[in-house]
């Protein structure tokens, strides 16, 4: 499958791609890791400015009303430049949900800002224990007067460390575990009773552990309908793994080429390593690897924002269990074909190894993919 660029989708992926190259090189973004974020908020006023950050937001909030396919050529190219910036959780994710279940007020509040580069927004879904099942969530939304009491625990929520607002998933009916019953609440950051811990995970990348302490909230605060999140909860988590998807075709494609390069420079015995033939057949398994993931990447981006929830699981899980194997050979294949230097902070090998590694890992690995998609493909919905 191909995924040909519009004239629209060109100008952005080489805006994008010029942005990378100019102001990410790999000192560069060292120096961005050491800042007191561990992102650059000059580029996300860059970004801004460039109109990366409101692509798929609508005309009327500030953004240009363009599709998930037109924001995924700027994923690939984030991918390739390792790029730190919250995007994921803020443009992905964030605004996604916003935009389709955000009452107008919440729309008019939240998206702009999103676009100008003004606001950072973190989607608060898995808790301590849970794995990858979205909706094992006992953290409580409890009716008090024309208000929302909340309290629970958030684990290892992407962007959480700098967020303006948060989107926390709670329950308001329903057993731990269920479907049924599930809330979303936008709230402020810095409300009363919401303590964050931040840090950053393997792959350099800012997460917070929240604990909601008697939030109270007021019950506008709701995104979409009572005990209805469940639906909003899968299409969020699908955009997301159909980003990384978009994500690590980019870091496949940039890891495979730093490779041949120092096949082609690297001399042992009076002669570049990529002359040996074993190595050949390895860099022959990493490029064709590259070009499976591109393929799985075009059923990603079509299904991605699809309104059949069957076809989107089918499509997405299946893309995200190859990219995950893909990620493996190219990044795994890469340590290996540079040796001791790959793995060093100094070199770009071991980062792209780390970022892809953690891509593995965020909502839903391997396995929990292929069982999701063996699961619709039994039902028939393919």
């Amino acid at each position: 499958m191909e995924f040909k660029l519009t004239e629209t989708q060109q100008l952005l992926q080489d805006t994008a791609l010029r942005l990378m190259r100019e102001k990410y090189g790999f000192e560069q973004r060292k120096e961005i890791l050491r800042s007191p974020g561990g992102w650059s908020k000059p580029l996300w006023k860059e970004y801004a400015e460039l109109g990366l950050l409101g692509v798929e937001i609508g005309e009327d909030f500030g953004g240009s009303g363009g599709s998930f396919a037109d924001v995924a050529v700027v994923l690939e190219a984030f991918g390739r430049g390792l790029a730190v910036e919250p995007f994921l959780s803020t443009v992905i994710i964030s605004a996604g949900l916003i935009s389709s279940a955000g009452s107008d007020a919440q729309k008019k509040a939240v998206l702009p800002k999103i676009a100008s580069g003004e606001m950072l927004v973190a989607f608060a879904l898995g808790e301590p224990g849970s794995r990858f099942s979205p909706y094992n969530i006992v953290t409580s939304a409890k009716a008090d007067g024309g208000d929302v009491i909340l309290n629970g625990k958030k684990a290892v929520v992407i962007g959480g460390n700098d967020a303006d607002m948060l989107i926390i998933a709670a329950r308001n009916a329903g057993e731990t575990h269920a479907r049924d019953g599930l809330s979303l609440y936008l709230i402020d950051a810095k409300t009363k009773g919401v303590d964050i811990r931040a840090y950053r995970n393997t792959d350099e990348r800012g997460a917070a552990e929240i604990t909601l302490e008697s939030v109270r909230i007021p019950s506008s605060a709701l995104l979409g309908q009572a005990s209805a999140g469940a639906g909003l909860i899968d299409a969020a988590l699908d955009r997301a793994n159909a980003a990384l998807v978009c994500e690590a075709t980019g870091a496949i494609e940039a890891v495979n080429e730093l490779t041949l390069d120092y096949l082609k420079t690297r001399q042992q015995f009076g002669r570049p390593i990529g002359k040996f033939q074993a190595l050949q057949h390895r860099m022959a398994d990493m490029a064709m690897t590259a070009q499976l993931a591109r393929s799985v990447m075009a059923i990603a981006i079509e299904y991605a924002n699809s309104a059949d929830a069957k076809a989107r699981a089918w499509a997405v899980s299946a893309a995200k269990a190859q990219i995950i194997q893909s990620a493996q050979v190219a990044g795994r294949g890469a340590i290996q074909l540079h040796g001791g230097i790959g793995m060093t902070l100094e070199y770009a090998a071991g980062h792209y190894l780390r970022r892809l590694t953690a891509m593995e890992k965020m909502f839903g690995d391997y396995d929990w993919h292929l069982t999701r998609f063996s699961q619709v493909q039994a039902a028939g919905a393919a």
